[in-house]
């Protein structure tokens, strides 16, 4: 299938980098170089930052029903353009194809929500104290938006951050990943040929810390937003913070997963399992540290390597399969790194544990038992294909270790106690817990961390809330 070339998106046209520079993608199923992406110049960059400018001034007054019939339109695009946007993404970022047209489709329900959800940005009277007075409080677009998003999810992550702010009268200059970019670029064309005005979205990709360096301290930027790691997304924190800009940070994570005696084990090992290996492990709310009470860990652990054992690792495109290569070495490398700190602390390999044999950065799904909390993959995030196990007597001691670290973002349970739940709701400190089921990131509902896994969130109303200014107005009569 062909893959595209894929170009900046400036004030409205497609265009290459202003000195023709590029830069190469490849193929994480072959290592094939399979395209190239412009590589912006702070030439483009300034006028990108220009183009959003008059965008936003564009955006910001036209009616909300305005917004609304164009993103709608968006969203008829993406599930029109489903199969072959789906394809670009496989080949780009490795994921099986069905899971590549789930994350399309998604993205057409969200972009739906926030365009709909944009219709209820509503201020408010307050009543006066002055019977002569109109008290108002309003709802206003904060201003052009600087947004970087990671590779994990080449349309998810974009689509929020998009859909977010124009929905609310904004404008965004996106920030994609390089070694992903067609398909995002794709997301954006289909706002553009849904009748987005010129600069309202803009899209640029290059070097990631000379992009953020100049766009962040920019004085047309007013909000920025970035998916990441928590390493870099402290670092652009604090930048942001010493220009008084607006910040929201969905960053690591370090899902622990308590699985109670009383669980229904055939549902933990499925709901769990599809989670922790979908897109390979390499999602930040992916189940990673397993905590299973002491009275069922050896079942749950041998029919969780039964599932990752009978899982079709190979290329995304290639029918029937079920989980694709790393996004690239440097991951696989990773994997390992943490495989042998594993072992070299005792660890039993109930499945997997080493890469496969040949091209492209292929990880089997691995099931680690006895995994003291010492090892690295109990502390460091994955992002890979491993499920490290360990042992737990009371609830008491399963919650403190869920807590144990900086992270935050996300948390699984499985418990048929109604207590149980209740208590792991009170007291897990994560920004999203699902209690016996897989991750439901749903558009309506918020999507963010807590702790060191960031601020703010990236669905429900209060997504809209991070892209606003609040205002209060007081009218006398005179």
């Amino acid at each position: 299938m062909n893959y595209p070339n894929t170009q900046l998106l400036i004030a409205g046209q497609w265009q290459d980098a202003a000195d023709g520079r590029t830069q190469p993608v490849h193929n994480p199923a072959s290592g094939a170089e399979i395209g190239r992406v412009a590589h912006a110049s702070t030439a483009d960059l300034d006028r990108a930052l220009e183009a959003a400018q008059k965008g936003f001034e564009v955006w910001r007054d036209a009616p909300a029903l305005e917004r609304q019939k164009i993103m709608r339109g968006a969203a008829a695009l993406m599930r029109e353009r489903c199969d072959r946007i789906a394809s670009v993404l496989t080949q780009e970022q490795g994921k099986p194809l069905v899971e590549a047209r789930l994350e399309t489709l998604a993205a057409a329900d969200i972009i739906e929500w926030f365009a709909d959800e944009g219709m209820r940005v509503y201020g408010r009277i307050v009543p006066s104290r002055n019977l002569a007075t109109r008290q108002m409080v309003l709802k206003d677009p904060v201003g052009p938006v600087a947004a970087f998003t990671p590779w994990n999810f080449p349309i998810n992550q974009v689509v929020r951050k998009v859909s977010a702010a124009l929905a609310t009268g904004c404008s965004i200059l996106v920030k994609a990943a390089e070694e992903t970019p067609a398909a995002p670029a794709e997301l954006i064309r289909a706002f553009v040929d849904a009748g987005v005005p010129a600069g309202v979205v803009g899209l640029v990709y290059g070097n990631p810390a000379e992009i953020s360096g100049y766009l962040i301290p920019h004085p047309i930027i007013r909000k920025v937003t970035f998916t990441g790691s928590t390493m870099v997304g402290k670092q652009l924190a604090a930048l942001a913070g010493q220009h008084m800009k607006r910040v929201t940070m969905e960053l690591g994570g370090h899902a622990p997963v308590i699985i109670c005696d009383d669980a229904d084990l055939e549902l933990a090992v499925r709901a769990a399992g599809s989670a922790k290996f979908r897109n390979a492990g390499q999602i930040c709310i992916a189940p990673t540290r397993f905590l299973v009470h002491e009275d069922i860990h050896d079942q749950f652990v041998a029919d969780l390597a039964k599932f990752a054992q009978g899982l079709k690792v190979g290329d995304g495109l290639a029918e029937g399969t079920q989980m694709g290569p790393l996004v690239n070495s440097r991951r696989v490398n990773a994997m390992t790194d943490l495989m042998e700190d594993a072992l070299q602390r005792g660890v039993t390999v109930a499945a997997g544990g080493q890469r496969l044999p040949g091209d492209g950065n292929f990880f089997l799904p691995t099931v680690l038992a006895d995994v003291p909390l010492e090892a690295k993959v109990f502390n460091e995030e994955p992002f890979g294909p491993i499920a490290a196990v360990r042992r737990f007597k009371t609830l008491d001691e399963a919650i403190t270790e869920a807590n144990r670290l900086s992270f935050g973002l996300a948390g699984y349970a499985f418990t048929r106690s109604l207590k149980s739940a209740h208590q792991l709701s009170q007291r897990v400190e994560v920004g999203m817990l699902w209690i016996n089921q897989p991750a439901q990131a749903s558009a309506e509902m918020p999507f963010g961390g807590l702790k060191d896994s960031g601020y703010g969130t990236e669905g429900g109303p209060e997504a809209l809330e991070a892209y606003l200014n609040t205002r209060a107005v007081s009218i006398a009569n005179v």
